[in-house]
């Protein structure tokens, strides 16, 4: 028999060991981001996010970073795309270890990621390991073609693209909900648009800097009529959500 796991709550969270500045992480973690950094080599990129700004800027979040060139980024440089989500959504628990990642040139990552909250329970940094897998997957490839075994695996999608900028990181989030749509821009229909705009304010897309302008000109739309189908898009959420 097995045991559910449920959420825990903010109060939980606030209690998992706090810290009240980014300063203090810093003292105490840097030497583990270059441990790692060093032990598993040149492909694994170890980065620290400053999230403790009141309204933190994205495009400028990198505290610290090692083997920076994994995403081309480095200090002072831009969160990836998941930035946005979790500040989004501070109640929810948003540790995550194992997933997906997709940087700008195309390359899969293997990542990882903490968040540390202050007192109150805000979070305030994120800690991520970043492990670049595309020279393991194109060694397998060669080694299916040599066995006559391809693999049968089905690619999953990503869950957190990375960019040199926030707007790169930004186009890569558009494009990806723009794909999942699977038709050309010029074929969408109304509700096909509003789908698109649902998924990226879910995402926190619409909180980055010109977010909607820069959705509405990749859907083909004006500014006003972005935010009047995403005014509807969150009407209809929140009639759901009241039953």
């Amino acid at each position: 028999m097995t045991a559910s796991l449920s959420q825990p709550s903010l109060d939980a969270l606030a209690h998992m060991g706090t810290y009240e500045s980014v300063d203090e992480i810093l003292a105490v973690f840097r030497p583990v981001i270059h441990a790692v950094a060093a032990a598993v080599g040149p492909g694994c990129e170890v980065v620290l996010h400053d999230l403790s700004a009141p309204d933190p800027d994205l495009g400028h979040t990198i505290a610290a970073i090692e083997n920076g060139h994994v995403t081309g980024r480095e200090v002072g440089g831009p969160s990836s795309s998941l930035g946005a989500s979790v500040l989004h959504d501070q109640g929810a628990d948003h540790n995550a270890f194992g997933y997906r990642g997709l940087t700008s040139d195309g390359r899969e990552l293997r990542c990882s990621s903490v968040y540390f909250r202050n007192s109150a329970g805000r979070i305030i940094a994120a800690l991520c390991i970043n492990f670049d897998v595309s020279m393991i997957q194109r060694m397998r490839g060669l080694l299916d073609g040599l066995i006559g075994e391809p693999s049968t695996d089905v690619p999953e999608r990503p869950n957190e693209f990375f960019g040199r900028d926030l707007v790169a990181v930004m186009d890569a989030m558009v494009a990806e909900a723009i794909r999942e749509i699977g038709k050309p821009v010029d074929q969408m229909s109304r509700d096909d648009r509003i789908a698109v705009l649902t998924k990226l304010d879910q995402q926190g897309v619409l909180q980055m800097r010109k977010g909607v302008e820069s959705i509405a000109a990749r859907l083909g739309i004006s500014r006003v009529t972005a935010y009047a189908y995403l005014d509807e898009a969150r009407n209809q959420e929140a009639e759901k959500a009241a039953g």
